[in-house]
């Protein structure tokens, strides 16, 4: 039987996820400690895919169509990532 906490924490207002990626954005600069870094979006992107396409693909239970079909991107873009990032 569902206990009433589940449902408080169910109806709870979300915090957006760009309020997620700000808050890691900032503490990454801040760990900078003033250094450079000129990739910083290649970096920045590649951060956030592999995570994202790895829990897309445990949600999808492995199946890459599905997941890309979450995603909202074709499965042979979905497919070259995962290699590039050495996810296949």
């Amino acid at each position: 039987m569902p206990d009433r906490n589940d449902n408080i924490a169910r109806n709870a207002p979300r915090t957006p996820l760009r309020d997620h990626v700000a808050n890691s954005v900032r503490r990454y600069l801040r760990d900078l400690n003033g250094s450079d870094n000129a990739d910083l979006y290649v970096v920045a992107l590649r951060e956030f895919e592999i995570p994202l396409f790895v829990e897309v693909l445990n949600h999808c239970e492995g199946n890459q169509s599905r997941a890309a079909t979450m995603l909202g991107i074709h499965r042979a873009t979905l497919r070259k990532k995962l290699k590039d990032y050495g996810l296949s």
